[in-house]
């Protein structure tokens, strides 16, 4: 998300907490007056008496110094060559928290609408929709129930990437720092952890005290769509991604490796929530995919793992997804009678 923050940063976001937060709704306190009449190579501020200006100039900002406003200019212009300035620096944190909401919320809801979208209409069969279990107007249901936990996700999520913003974080730039070896395997170890984490997280999920509050809104969807992938309650939503951030805290990951599986898995999430029952192909007993998915909201205690079958089969949960379990043939049937 550090990545993600500094492009935004430098195509838009200066400009746009510049407009925000001006300097010069700060020009007529005594310490920036003071600041401008030093020898700092500054850019002339002119305060603004405009009625946004006075009430800007009443929120908290970092100190206004000589040295401070000579950084923020240098840091500013270089990247936009601009002269209006943000009293907000870059790394202000009350900026960065705020950034970093308008950008999550934006990003979620842009993957959310595109892959459930593409996969609700290239993929999904809506032969489906004549299911039985298939409750009237369940997508408009799915799409508000993700739209309602999306704002409590970001929230609860915020303290990770803030983290990860401020350096906390392992993750590193270079392609060779660690090595080629490790950069190409850090990709199944993410997959891996994260999976196996998942697992355990999903499976005490179903735990009947904290099913009924967190979890059983998302079993709703007994034949989900792709819309159903994000609509959870938020603090279920939230805790089955706490593998994703937890792993860039503890094992070194290439940044922008980062970002691609970090999407990735997002799209896997809405992927596998196709009910989707094709069988029989080569990476059935590997690849924890939409059927056996589909068979853990139609049965509930099987198949907790994301990606692969390992987890639910060393915790003896697997449940192998057979064509005769499918839910299509229960719309067939309806067809023939």
């Amino acid at each position: 998300m550090d990545f993600a923050l500094q492009i935004c940063d430098d195509y838009f976001l200066d400009r746009v907490w510049a407009k925000i937060v001006p300097l010069a709704a700060f020009a007529s306190l005594p310490e920036l007056a003071s600041s401008l009449n030093t020898s700092s190579p500054l850019i002339p501020v002119v305060a603004s008496t405009s009625k946004w200006a006075q009430i800007v100039s009443r929120l908290p900002h970092p100190p206004l110094n000589a040295d401070n406003l000579a950084s923020l200019y240098a840091q500013t212009v270089a990247a936009q060559s601009i002269p209006q300035v943000s009293a907000w620096p870059r790394d202000y944190i009350p900026r960065q928290i705020a950034s970093l909401t308008v950008l999550t919320l934006l990003g979620i809801h842009a993957l959310y609408f595109l892959f459930a979208g593409l996969s609700y209409t290239f993929i999904f069969n809506h032969d489906m929709t004549r299911h039985p279990r298939f409750l009237k107007n369940q997508v408009k249901q799915e799409i508000q129930a993700s739209l309602k936990a999306f704002p409590f996700m970001t929230l609860l999520t915020l303290p990770w990437f803030q983290a990860e913003v401020m350096g906390y974080s392992r993750l590193y730039d270079g392609l060779d720092t660690y090595g080629y070896a490790y950069l190409v395997l850090s990709v199944p170890f993410f997959l891996l952890f994260t999976d196996y984490c998942i697992y355990w997280v999903h499976r005490w999920l179903h735990i009947p005290a904290i099913y009924k509050i967190f979890h059983k809104p998302h079993h709703k969807w007994i034949i989900p769509t792709p819309f159903a992938s994000h609509a959870f309650h938020p603090v279920d939503g939230y805790f089955q991604s706490v593998p994703y951030h937890l792993f860039i805290f503890l094992f070194p990951l290439h940044r922008m490796l980062y970002l691609g599986l970090f999407v990735a898995v997002n799209f896997w999430s809405i992927f596998i929530h196709d009910s989707d029952m094709i069988t029989g192909h080569p990476l059935e007993n590997v690849i924890n995919g939409p059927a056996h998915h589909t068979l853990h909201h139609l049965y509930f205690t099987c198949n907790y793992g994301q990606y692969f079958t390992w987890a639910d089969r060393v915790g003896k949960s697997y449940r192998h997804p057979e064509s005769s379990l499918d839910p299509l043939l229960e719309v067939q049937a309806l067809k023939k009678d």
